[in-house]
């Protein structure tokens, strides 16, 4: 597994996948809280297939990253000395290691979740690092249009597990309560309240570079769902002078789109939107 140390000496573990074809550009993909970037092999695969150079890594606190810090699965989402800004540097610093390795190849930042957060915080603070920027189960990061309650409550009876607003597959739900190295501990007990105000904030004014935006949420996202989504999108075109903006919306499908059942037509609609904007290269 490749790995660098932050600044603050903690062992960032992060995966490769390379590009099947001629590479047309990289993919740094970040996970959301809790969880960690094995779950997302699928679509790395798939982007890898497609000729995108895919890195993902295990955010402080989380993951393999998490149990290098911690060696204590309970203590998973914790993310250590520096908090949510060091965390926020440590994606940063992946992405230097990324622009460094592939000079010349566009970078698409694709964030799901609190991922989808840290990518908002570093189009705001580093416009001319990434060619696009796609978000997932993503929200207005504003008081109200980003839900801080409970995001399961619309399936709360019994027999719930808890984590059906994942996805209406109720077997990612299962599969996330079995996985080592998930948590589903309320981020705010994971953070605490001082670094998880730090989430807070809106797309910066006059971004200064015209970068294409994409993004894709389910009806029933409880984390922000369509009406955030559809206003973090206004923000986009209005105050950062944006003019490609797309928005989709998957109807009946909950937060974790890329593990729903309709995972087929997003990972569709996703290599559609990249295709457009990355053509394919010759071999």
């Amino acid at each position: 597994m490749p790995e660098f140390i932050d600044a603050h000496g903690t062992t960032i573990v992060y995966d490769v996948y390379e590009a099947q074809s001629t590479p047309r550009g990289v993919v740094q993909l970040l996970h959301g809280v809790g969880e960690h970037a094995g779950r997302y092999v699928v679509l790395a695969e798939a982007l890898a297939a497609a000729g995108f150079t895919v890195y993902a890594d295990d955010h402080r606190g989380h993951g393999r990253t998490g149990m290098g810090q911690w060696a204590d699965a309970d203590r998973l989402g914790r993310l250590g000395p520096g908090g949510h800004r060091a965390a926020v540097d440590a994606v940063w610093q992946l992405t230097g290691l990324i622009r460094d390795a592939h000079p010349g190849l566009p970078l698409v930042l694709l964030g799901h979740s609190w991922g989808s957060f840290l990518a908002q915080m570093l189009l705001d603070q580093h416009p001319d690092a990434y060619d696009a920027v796609v978000l997932s189960g993503s929200a207005l990061r504003t008081p109200g249009a980003l839900n801080g309650g409970d995001l399961n409550a619309p399936w709360k009876g019994k027999g719930a597990l808890g984590t059906e607003w994942l996805s209406s597959d109720l077997a990612v739900g299962r599969a996330f309560l079995a996985d080592p190295l998930t948590t589903s501990v309320p981020l705010v007990k994971l953070f605490g309240l001082r670094d998880a105000l730090r989430i807070f904030g809106r797309p910066r004014r006059d971004l200064g570079r015209d970068v294409p935006i994409l993004l894709m949420v389910g009806s029933d996202d409880t984390v922000g769902g369509p009406r955030s989504v559809h206003r973090l999108a206004a923000d986009y075109r209005e105050r950062s002078g944006l003019s490609d903006v797309t928005t989709l919306v998957y109807p009946g499908a909950r937060h974790e789109i890329f593990q729903e059942t309709v995972q087929g037509d997003v990972r569709a609609d996703l290599m559609a939107w990249l295709d457009r904007r990355f053509p394919a290269r010759g071999d």
